[in-house]
């Protein structure tokens, strides 16, 4: 980027205080690093660590706040108080992203193929439930990231102790029924769906939870991801209608799996990934020849766009 001035001051908004404060301090120190090395006069700004009103020093925001307070649409509210242009989704979609149900909802209200699930709590019938999703299903806390707090149930009398792992991080839980085939993952820059992702966790772990996710060396990534040509626009498509419906925009990820009959299920949508070395984005945006400073620019640039949220 030539004119690296025309952004002014730039506040990297990391840190927080979810449950995922640190992957957010990895990402958000990696696009600080690139921001600066492209010229940007950009500093990190954790909100855990300072108050936000600080926040009207700067002349722009890239939000790499992971979970709660940086991804529900919290921290998007405050800076539209301030008048400070942001990266990424606005208020509402932030809001409807960061809930699971919510999501589902607006899905299913929009004919978009997503599994079955159900809200339950400690005094849920797990025999109902097991009957209406079978078995294996997951138990997902409704409003955290990067997998935490998640298990697949094989067994229904592990119903109960999924639950309550699952409550630790959330008032609101769900159950949702297990698809059995292959993951994938489809990064979704500036109105674009980029090449998709295989996710390959190793055989050791039930599905690709947080340890696979930040921790591990051994999953691994397909790109190209086995999809037929044709298979991949169509989920590329899905993907990007998906983002859509719930207000997502700037750049983002939708994860989604094919049944071994062919089928595609949205799981889940993610409006502000990780960017840490083992994060999927800057995995997709350097099959399309984007370095990582390339993409950090490239995501910045939307707080100049005026992207429509």
């Amino acid at each position: 980027m030539s004119n690296a001035s025309k952004f002014g001051k730039v506040a990297v908004l990391l840190g927080g205080k979810s449950a995922e404060r640190e992957v957010s301090l990895d990402s958000g120190m990696a696009v600080l690093e690139a921001l600066v090395r492209s010229g940007v006069n950009a500093e990190g700004f954790d909100p855990q660590e300072r108050s936000i009103t600080e926040l009207s020093g700067y002349d722009r925001a890239f939000i790499v706040l992971h979970g709660r307070g940086g991804e529900d649409g919290q921290i998007q509210g405050a800076l539209e108080w301030l008048n400070i242009p942001y990266t990424g989704t606005g208020v509402q979609g932030s809001a409807i992203g960061m809930d699971k149900v919510k999501t589902k909802q607006v899905w299913q209200g929009s004919e978009l193929p997503t599994a079955p699930y159900r809200i339950v709590t400690k005094d849920s019938n797990a025999e109902e439930i097991v009957a209406a999703l079978g078995l294996p299903l997951i138990i997902k806390p409704v409003h955290e990231g990067s997998s935490i707090g998640m298990s697949k149930v094989e067994k229904i009398e592990d119903f109960a102790t999924a639950i309550a792992k699952a409550t630790e991080h959330d008032a609101v839980v769900m159950a949702e029924k297990w698809i059995t085939g292959r993951e994938f993952t489809i990064v979704l820059l500036n109105g674009q769906a980029l090449p998709v992702i295989r996710l390959q966790p190793p055989e050791d772990v039930a599905f690709y939870d947080y340890e696979a996710k930040y921790n591990r060396n051994d999953v691994q990534y397909g790109i190209p991801c086995g999809l037929s040509e044709s298979e991949e626009k169509a989920l590329q498509a899905l993907a990007l209608r998906a983002f859509q419906a719930v207000g997502a925009s700037g750049w983002g990820r939708i994860d989604a799996m094919q049944d071994q009959d062919g089928n595609f299920w949205l799981l889940e949508v993610n409006t502000v990934p990780g960017m840490t070395s083992h994060s999927l984005v800057p995995k997709a945006a350097a099959a399309v020849g984007y370095s990582f400073d390339e993409l950090c620019m490239a995501i910045l640039e939307q707080t100049l766009n005026g992207v429509a949220r």
